[in-house]
C-alpha cells in the first residue's frame, strides 16, 4: 500500500532486507540456478556502478542519448567477434534470451511472409515461378521446427507471433536434435529452424552444422539458441574443451541468441542477437507513423526501459577483459568434469549425456528419488534445479556450474552423496492418493484461486507463506500430469499467489 508521507531511504532499505529474509543467496554457489557469479566483488561493483549511472536514461530514443548508441555498438561487436561474425556484424541488445528469441523469430516469420511463403526443394512450388500467397500449415499458421530440448521461449515466441511449434526428437542417449528428424519437418510453412548451443536440459550441443545444412537447402533460416553457451563455449574451447561449430561462422546459421547476464555475468536484463545480413535485423524491427505523436521506432519488444543494464554489461564486460573471462572459464571446465566424475561415483546416480559446457543433469535409479534428493539438499543450504520428465527423458536435477564453483565443488558432492542417502532412506515422495487423477479431470479455469490455495496446501504448499517448502510432492504431482494440465496447474498457481 502506499503510504500517506514519505519514507527514508534507510527505513526502505531495511525492509528490503528483511522481504529477502527467505530468498536464496545469489553469490557463493550454493544456487545452481538462476544466479551467475564471479566471485570477484570488484567487477560487480563496477558494474552497479555503470547500472546506477544510466539507469535514468530512457534508451527510447537513441538520438537523445547518443552514449546509448555507442555503448551498445560495442558490447554487440564484442558478442560478434566471439561467435563468427565481425567488425559490421548486425545485431540488437534486449533484455534477456526470449525477448532475443522472440526477435529472430518475428524476424524469420516477417521475412517469410514478405516472401509470400517459401518452397521447398525438390517439391512443384520450389521448381515453379515466386510463390504466390504464404502457405498455410496446420490450423493456418506458419510454423517453427524446434528439437524437444529447445528452450520454452521458442514456445512462447510462437504463442505471442501466431505460429506452430513442431517438436522433433532428439537421440535417447545423447540428448541431441536429430538432423534427420529436423530436414523431415521442414514444409513449405517453415519459417525458421531451431538448434541449441548447448541445449538448457542436458547441456550438449546439437549439431548445428547439419541442421543448418539441411535449413539452408530448404531456403530456410536457422536461429542458434546460445544464450547459455554463446559467451562460454568460445572460451571453453580456448581452454582446451572440444567445441563442435555452433556461431555464425557455421554456413546457413542465420542467427543466433548470447545472454550477457549468464556467462558473462552481467547484471539481468542483457543479451545479444546476431544476424548474419542487416536486413533480417531490419525484420526484427517495428516502428509505427501511424499516430499523431511522437516517431515510435523500436528495436526490441521493449519501448521505453533503462539504460542500466546495457550500461552494466558494458562495464562487466570492460572489467574481466579477455583475461578475465577465460580464468573464469578454466576455472568452470576444471569444476564441471569433477562434478561429472563425482556425481558418478554416488551409488543410485548418473549424469545424463555427456554435458559439452558447464550444464549438468542427474537422474536416480528406483531407489532414489531426485526430487526427495533436492528438498534433502536444501536442508543442507543448497538449491539444485529440478527437471521433469519428458519426451522419454526421465526426471532429474539440474546444475549450472559457474566461475565460483570450482571452491565449493567438493563439499557440493558431499551433499548430494549425503542426499542421496538420505533419499534412498526416505523412499519416494508421497503423494495424496488418486490426486494427480483428481489434477488432470478438473476444469482449472473454473477454480477461484481461494479453492486453488486450498488444493496447493494439500500438498504441503502455503501460498504466501514464509520460508522454502518441501517441493518433492509437488514435482511428483506435477511429473505424473500431461503437459497441458502441467502448464494450467502452473498459471493457476502464478495467479494464486500474487492474489
Amino acid at each position: 500500500m502506499l503510504p500517506e508521507k514519505g519514507r527514508s531511504a534507510g527505513e526502505l532499505l531495511a525492509e528490503i532486507e528483511r522481504l529477502r529474509r527467505d530468498d536464496l543467496q545469489v553469490r557463493g554457489g550454493k544456487v545452481t540456478a538462476y544466479v551467475y557469479d564471479t566471485g570477484r566483488a570488484e567487477v560487480h561493483e563496477a558494474a552497479a556502478g555503470a547500472y546506477a549511472r544510466m539507469l535514468e536514461v530512457n534508451t527510447l530514443d537513441p538520438t537523445a542519448f547518443p552514449s546509448i548508441v555507442a555503448m551498445e555498438r560495442q558490447v554487440v561487436g564484442a558478442v560478434a567477434g566471439l561467435l563468427g561474425g565481425g567488425p559490421g556484424t548486425p545485431g540488437i541488445f534486449t533484455s534477456g534470451g526470449t525477448e532475443s528469441i522472440m526477435l529472430a523469430v518475428k524476424a524469420a516469420r516477417d521475412t517469410w511472409r514478405a516472401g509470400g511463403g517459401r518452397p521447398v526443394e525438390g517439391t512443384a512450388d520450389a521448381a515453379g515461378a515466386a510463390m504466390a500467397p504464404p502457405r498455410e500449415h496446420g490450423r493456418g499458421r506458419p510454423q517453427i521446427v524446434v528439437p524437444v530440448t529447445a528452450h520454452p521461449a521458442f514456445r512462447k515466441a510462437a504463442h505471442y507471433l501466431g505460429l506452430d511449434v513442431v517438436a522433433v526428437p532428439v537421440d535417447a542417449a545423447t540428448f541431441r536434435a536429430d538432423p534427420d528428424a529436423t530436414a523431415a519437418a521442414i514444409t513449405p510453412a517453415t519459417v525458421l529452424v531451431v538448434a541449441s548451443a548447448p541445449s538448457y536440459p542436458q547441456g550438449v550441443v546439437d549439431p548445428v552444422t547439419e541442421i543448418a545444412a539441411a535449413a539452408a537447402a530448404r531456403g530456410v533460416p536457422c536461429h542458434v539458441d546460445a544464450c547459455v553457451g554463446g559467451w562460454l563455449l568460445p572460451w571453453l574451447a580456448e581452454a582446451g574443451q572440444p567445441v563442435p561449430p555452433f556461431d555464425l561462422s557455421v554456413p546457413g546459421v542465420t542467427s543466433i541468441s548470447c545472454d550477457l547476464h549468464k556467462y558473462g555475468y552481467t547484471p539481468k536484463g542483457a543479451s545479444v542477437v546476431l544476424f548474419a545480413d542487416p536486413a533480417m535485423r531490419r525484420a526484427a524491427y517495428f516502428a509505427s507513423g501511424a499516430w499523431p505523436g511522437y516517431t515510435i521506432i523500436n528495436a526490441t519488444v521493449q519501448s521505453s526501459k533503462s539504460a542500466g543494464p546495457l550500461a552494466g554489461a558494458w562495464a562487466t564486460l570492460n572489467a574481466l577483459g579477455r583475461d578475465g573471462y577465460l580464468d573464469l572459464a578454466k576455472n568452470t571446465l576444471t569444476a564441471t568434469r569433477r562434478l561429472i566424475d563425482g556425481i558418478g561415483e554416488i551409488p543410485g546416480l548418473r549424469v545424463l549425456g555427456e554435458p559439452e559446457s558447464s550444464l549438468v543433469a542427474f537422474t536416480g535409479d528406483g531407489e532414489v528419488d531426485v526430487f526427495v534428493l533436492a528438498d534433502e539438499a536444501r536442508k543442507l543450504g543448497w538449491f539444485l534445479q529440478p527437471q521433469l520428465s519428458y519426451a522419454g527423458i526421465p526426471a532429474n536435477l539440474h546444475i549450472t556450474v559457474t566461475g565460483v564453483t570450482l571452491a565449493g565443488v567438493d563439499a557440493m558432492l558431499e551433499v548430494i552423496a549425503a542426499s542421496a542417502r538420505a533419499a534412498r532412506e526416505r523412499g519416494p515422495a508421497r503423494v495424496p492418493e488418486g490426486l494427480p487423477e483428481i489434477l488432470a479431470s478438473l476444469d482449472l479455469d473454473a477454480l477461484d484461486d481461494a479453492t486453488f490455495t486450498e488444493l496447493a496446501a494439500s500438498v504441503g504448499v502455503e501460498l504466501g507463506g514464509s520460508g522454502q517448502p518441501e517441493m518433492a510432492v509437488v514435482n511428483t504431482v506435477l511429473d505424473a500430469l500431461p503437459a497441458a494440465t502441467r502448464e494450467a496447474v502452473l498459471i493457476r498457481f502464478l495467479s494464486a499467489l500474487y492474489g
